[in-house]
Order: structure tokens, then C-alpha cells, then sequence
């Protein structure tokens, strides 16, 4: 490994700018893509994993699927259920990316998790932050500010996440006709009460919920709530997670909009799919309506990505305020002075 360290230093100090890549299944997230490839696939491997401290560490080019099968041989997961989109994921991609699946409202997202990492900056210099336990924690969470940053603030070498135990019970139930206005309102009674919820998804009048817990607090929960049960509910779940739901399907350019889970119905004329208690919702529109679908979501108190497909040039990203683009370039300055990593990805 430390051949490979070596050769990522190298490249870094080379000056010229870099994509870092590891299985490339998230390619086509953010802005563009420029640069020499940075291949982090042979940089791999669990580094230490304690299961009774529920935290494991691995290197940045480690593959998803491995990390969750050392997991669930010990019956634990990553609790904010990151999506593959391809055989090649790996941890680093999930950890830059940011992007967390249908568990996320009831368990966290993925910076919720980040304890520690080993970075690689701008100038090839090594960086640690954090540790391995949550009380390390303090100050200025370097860590954390990671997730989601596509890359751009350096090589993210190897990280500590926190993980969960899996639940000894899931079950999903299904409630047909139900019109996106009641559907929003349900979830959000059912979220003020002591459920077992740990997922939701609404789409064409048919809302799915899906509870986690001990034996008797999911029988308690479907004694109390009703519908009908679910059969093969692990395969409906994975369907949204990794967007091979029908409601993804097609070339019309994807949105994500994040909004208050209380905010009612948005009337946008296009199709739309709700996760995460109604804060998380999915809209297929023409990437040329990002002005409106903007206004009107940052009306309701939040913002709107162009996730996939369509004209990036229109921003995948919602414009930043000023002030916080500020802050966005003095990170990036701070980490990444030459502008080496991932040039223009998010903005």
C-alpha cells in the first residue's frame, strides 16, 4: 500500500489537475468530470473492524459489497443505507458523494456516521482527523465536512464510520389510493409517534412503510397502523435505493428535491416520487424548468438538484448564497490551494 500512497503523492505534486475515480458508478453525479484519473481501486482493504464497538475502518477504494457483507456476518450495517448504482461502488465514493438511501430520515445521513478519516491534500501532505469512537469528536469536524464534497477537497485515503445493529424484524405495509397531500400528512402524524418507521416511499397513490424493531414492536405497529403486508419487501426497497424503481425509469432529467417533511403537496406538472417522510422528493422535469422548479422550492424552504441527466449547464447544484460560497472557497483553498482535485464538479 504504501507503493501506492507513494504514486498518489506523486501525482498530486505533479500539479496537474485530477478526477479521482473509484469503481466510476457515480460518474455522472455533479458538474464535469476533468483531469488525469486518480484510480483508487487498488487502495483497498478493511483496515480494522470492531463489532462490539460498532465501528469499522477500511481504505477509501474498498468495495461496498464487501464492507456490508463483513458487516452482516456480524449482523450489522451502514445504517444510512448508501446507494451502489453498479457493482463497483466503493466506501470512499459513498463517503464523497453524500448520498444516502431510503433509511436515511429515521437513522441519519451519511456525515451522521463519519468518526474519522485520512486525507490526502492538495499539496500530498497526509491529514488525520477525528478517531474512532464518537466522543473524539470536537471542534471543527473535518471528517464530516467531507461527505459530500465530491472530492474536491482531496483524496479521501481511509475513513471510520460508525455502524448499527441490523433489526431482528422488517416488514413493509402498503396503503393503495392515497393522494400525495394525505400521504405527506400521514407521514408526518406517524413520525410524531413511537413507530418502528425506518422508510417511506410514495408514488401514484400508493404509499409504502416499512418498520424496523423488535418482533413486537413491528407486530404492534402493524396491528395499529393497517394496510396490507408486503411480500419480498427487500427487493422493493433496493428498487428505490438504487433507482431501479419504474418511476426512475426513462431519459427525462431527474430532480431531487430536499424541503421541509411538512411542506404540503408541490405542484410542479411533472411526476414525482416521496421518500423520507415527505423531505425527500424525486421529480422528472425538462432540465430547462430549473429557474421555476427553484423558485418555487426555495419558497418552501429548500433547494433543488439536478440529479441526473439533462443540461448541466443550467447548474446541477442550487446556486449558493454568497456568504456561503465564500465559505466554499476558502475550504477549498485551504485544502486544495492549486485547485488539483476534481476541478468544477460541484460548481
Amino acid at each position: 500500500m504504501q507503493n501506492l500512497m507513494d504514486h498518489f503523492q506523486e501525482q498530486v505534486r505533479a500539479g496537474r489537475p485530477l478526477r479521482i475515480r473509484g469503481g466510476g458508478t457515480k460518474d455522472w453525479y455533479g458538474q464535469r468530470l476533468e483531469g488525469d484519473i486518480l484510480d483508487t481501486r487498488d487502495y483497498t482493504g478493511i483496515v480494522d473492524y470492531e463489532p462490539t464497538e460498532l465501528v469499522i475502518t477500511a481504505r477509501c477504494g474498498t468495495p461496498l459489497a464487501a464492507i456490508e457483507a463483513a458487516l452482516a456476518q456480524q449482523g450489522q450495517m451502514l445504517a444510512f443505507e448508501p446507494p451502489h448504482f453498479g457493482t463497483g461502488a466503493t466506501i470512499g465514493g459513498a463517503i464523497a458523494s453524500g448520498l444516502s438511501g431510503p433509511r436515511r430520515a429515521n437513522s441519519g445521513a451519511v456525515r451522521d456516521f463519519v468518526l474519522g478519516c485520512k486525507l490526502l491534500d492538495g499539496k500530498g501532505d497526509v491529514l488525520s482527523f477525528g478517531g474512532q469512537v464518537m466522543k473524539n469528536v470536537a471542534g471543527y469536524d473535518v471528517s464530516r465536512l467531507l461527505a459530500g464534497s465530491l472530492g474536491t477537497l482531496g483524496l479521501l485515503l481511509e475513513v471510520s464510520v460508525k455502524v448499527l445493529p441490523r433489526a431482528p424484524r422488517e416488514a413493509t405495509l402498503v396503503f393503495e389510493g392515497v393522494n400525495e397531500v394525505d400521504a405527506i400528512r400521514n407521514l408526518n402524524e406517524w413520525a410524531g409517534q413511537p413507530l418502528p418507521v425506518s422508510a417511506s416511499c410514495w408514488h401514484d397513490g400508493v404509499l409504502a412503510l416499512r418498520l424496523s424493531g423488535a418482533n413486537a414492536a413491528v407486530d404492534a405497529a402493524i396491528r395499529s397502523l393497517g394496510g396490507d403486508v408486503m411480500p419480498d419487501c427487500a427487493r422493493f426497497w433496493t428498487s428505490v435505493r438504487e433507482q431501479r424503481h419504474a418511476f426512475f425509469e426513462g431519459d427525462m432529467p431527474l430532480w431531487r428535491l430536499s424541503v421541509p417533511s411538512t411542506v404540503g403537496a408541490i405542484v410542479l406538472g411533472s411526476p414525482q416520487l416521496i421518500e423520507w417522510g415527505g423531505a425527500q422528493r424525486w421529480l422528472r422535469a425538462p432540465a430547462d424548468a430549473a429557474e421555476r422548479i427553484r423558485a418555487v422550492v426555495a419558497a418552501c424552504g429548500g433547494h433543488a438538484t439536478l440529479f441526473r441527466g439533462g443540461d448541466g449547464s443550467v447548474g446541477v447544484f442550487q446556486p449558493l448564497a454568497p456568504a456561503i460560497a465564500r465559505i466554499h472557497e476558502r475550504l477549498k483553498a485551504g485544502f486544495d490551494p492549486a485547485g488539483i482535485f476534481n476541478p468544477g464538479r460541484m460548481y
